[in-house]
């Protein structure tokens, strides 16, 4: 006699047998500079001196796992937004604003962008780019066919052709401000503008995206003091930028403005307090969330009067253009970057005085957290974009 299984089980174990071969890839890339150390609030080299790195992270696996490890520079100056990842996983590029001087005794801008085989087994830096001095936040617009790198130390932003993994140098952006301090860098979801933070001059820098040329429309929006890190609503209404304060770190209470995109010119309609000195941002990829790593006074030293024993993670709702809190859990000190996963039910933040990687669950309403991964130096991390 011959069984036959009824319809609804069939199809319960065809998915079931079909599930693993399909499942889709999904890593976060943590950007480890192994030469800065906090000591008592006062930055300064490692000692010893660790390599910087670079982490292949499992997001698949609960909880996260690290699978591959790459040396490539990385630096924990600038806004922690200085990994941008392909968006079929194949490649990543990583920036390096800071090396040790010839004698090893301080550190020293560097001007190098590390391209990283994300396919190849072990991964590799498949190239080694120059850009301007100290960069810092990049980009890769949603086509990947360019690459922008802000330059802190140059008032530039550097331009990059992209064709399968390889990056072409496509020329500069000269914001005609040395000091401008361009630190992060946001592509609208068309790919036909860019928005630019420039922490050392207070503006956000509108530019145009034609093909590969790429202009500065001379229009800059005035965020908060110091806008430092930027995250690009998905639908692509609004930009939300991460500003620093006056002193960066002087236990004020800073803020994330909000950008509108859509108006005609762009232009900021709104800010919320969030905490002393907001450094790590990033939006979930549905844009639902924005999770910030807030310092917390915890870069400071220990007499200070603004002194915490510990950042936070705070988790905000974004709906209509305004952010609304949702929730927050204590991390480590000194903490840079922070990303989700790609359905937001993991969030992953990289503390630098713990040399840790801490990681929490989320669940729409409250963060728990599931441990940590151990890694010198934790300094910038990112996923793949939609």
């Amino acid at each position: 006699m011959v069984y036959r299984m009824p319809q609804q089980c069939a199809l319960v174990l065809g998915l079931a047998l079909l599930t693993p071969m399909t499942a889709t890839a999904q890593i976060a890339i943590s950007a480890n500079d192994g030469k800065s150390a906090l000591n008592d609030g006062t930055p300064q080299l490692r000692a010893p001196l660790v390599p910087d790195s670079v982490f292949i992270i499992d997001l698949n696996q609960s909880p996260p796992k690290i699978i591959g490890e790459v040396a490539a520079p990385a630096s924990a100056v600038g806004p922690p937004s200085s990994v941008a990842v392909a968006k079929d996983e194949s490649f990543a590029l990583v920036t390096g604003a800071m090396k040790v001087d010839a004698d090893g005794k301080k550190a020293v801008p560097d001007n190098r962008l590390s391209v990283i085989d994300l396919k190849a087994k072990p991964p590799v830096v498949s190239a080694t780019l120059e850009v301007g001095a100290a960069p810092a936040g990049l980009a890769i617009n949603p086509a990947g066919t360019l690459a922008l790198v802000a330059n802190r130390n140059d008032g530039t932003v550097s331009i990059f052709k992209i064709s399968g993994k390889t990056l072409t140098p496509a020329g500069k952006i000269d914001f005609g401000a040395v000091n401008s301090g361009p630190s992060a860098v946001a592509f609208t979801p068309d790919g036909k503008q860019a928005f630019v933070t420039r922490d050392g001059d207070n503006k956000v820098s509108v530019l145009k995206v034609d093909g590969d040329k790429v202009e500065y429309t001379k229009r800059d929006v005035g965020a908060g003091l110091r806008p430092y890190g930027i995250s690009m609503s998905p639908k692509g209404d609004v930009a939300l930028v991460a500003d620093l304060g006056l002193n960066n770190g002087n236990g004020d209470d800073d803020t994330v403005s909000i950008i509108d995109v859509k108006a005609n010119p762009p232009r900021t309609i709104g800010s919320i307090t969030v905490g002393p000195t907001p450094e790590g941002m990033t939006l979930s990829r549905d844009g639902k969330y924005l999770a910030l790593a807030v310092m917390n006074g915890s870069n400071k030293a220990k007499a200070a009067p603004i002194y915490n024993d510990h950042g936070l993670l705070k988790i905000y709702r974004l709906k209509d253009k305004k952010l609304t809190f949702v929730t927050q859990a204590d991390v480590g000190r000194w903490c840079q970057g922070v990303t989700f996963n790609k359905d937001a039910s993991k969030v992953l933040v990289q503390c630098m005085v713990e040399d840790e990687i801490m990681m929490f669950d989320f669940d729409g309403k409250k963060l728990k957290k599931r441990g940590a991964l151990k890694a010198s130096g934790p300094a910038g991390i990112g996923i793949a974009a939609n």
